[in-house]
């Protein structure tokens, strides 16, 4: 058995894996988010009724860049007390078991390859669509953190005239068309003609995103997940459109482009940082 952690800007989620499984969740809303000292106390109040004999260990993904080899967890997004956090040394020293750290995208990532979609590639990148845009990247079925845990901001490339997060994560709705992703989606499935065109543009934009990880990784392929992944069904056509002018027409031809789908993926893939359960 292992933990997995997934520890937001909102929310923290902990649970416990068996068999490649998720047995048990606890979760919670993330307060006092300008105090270091009671944001760690919270986050062991979610972990500690989740320990029991025979947990070989604890995995957390964070929205951040990560010191992989000491746990050391640097700015994390939307949570600003957490600028340098010996989270590693915290936990075990708490828990006296094995505790491993990456970026949440990364642990999506890795979720993906051993439980979900990804499990017939050796090489991909997942996307998560959200909040923001980022991605994970597994190479020769390894995932890749790059120097500093930050290989696969994706979304922090240059872009029209912000970058690719801009115009393919929540800002895109709330900036450009004063909505939300959930809205629009809602909309859309009511038949709105106004969201339809709103998500055939998220869709262009998306596409041009997905080009720009195809030409730099080339991999076999990308799994979108995330909550506006949900929507998937309604920028799908539009996102393959933007494809066709890749420079490599049979490389875009064979690349997959598939939903992530299975429940508690980054949980799965967080949990995966310690090992086999």
């Amino acid at each position: 058995m292992i933990i997995g952690v997934d520890l937001g800007g909102t929310n923290i989620r902990a649970g416990l894996v068996e068999g490649g499984v998720v047995v048990s969740i606890n979760q919670a809303l993330l307060t006092e988010k300008d105090s270091l000292e009671k944001t760690i106390a919270q986050l062991i109040s979610i972990i500690a009724p989740l320990i029991q004999t025979g947990v070989k260990g604890i995995g957390i993904g964070v929205p951040s860049v990560v010191d992989i080899e000491n746990g050391i967890v640097f700015d994390v997004v939307n949570i600003p007390c957490w600028q340098r956090v010996e989270l590693k040394k915290i936990l075990e020293k708490e828990f006296n078991i094995p505790v491993s750290i990456n970026n949440d995208v990364n642990c999506f990532a890795l979720g993906e390859h051993r439980y979900g979609e990804a499990k017939a590639f050796s090489s991909f990148v997942a996307l998560a669509l959200g909040t923001g845009l980022g991605a994970g990247i597994i190479i020769n079925n390894a995932l890749y953190p790059g120097n500093n845990c930050g290989a696969g901001e994706v979304g922090s490339l240059p872009y029209l005239d912000k970058n690719y997060e801009f115009y393919t994560s929540s800002s895109f709705f709330e900036s450009l068309h004063t909505t939300t992703a959930l809205k629009a989606h809602h909309a859309a499935v009511r038949g709105e003609e106004e969201s339809l065109q709103i998500w055939n543009e998220f869709g262009f934009h998306l596409g041009n995103a997905i080009k720009a990880v195809a030409y730099t990784y080339d991999p076999e392929a990308v799994v979108l997940g995330g909550s506006i992944s949900r929507a998937y069904a309604f920028f799908e056509d539009s996102m393959k459109k933007s494809l066709l002018d890749f420079q490599f027409p049979e490389s875009i031809k064979r690349l997959k482009i598939l939903r992530s789908k299975v429940d508690n993926i980054a949980l799965l893939g967080a949990a995966g940082l310690i090992g086999n359960d």
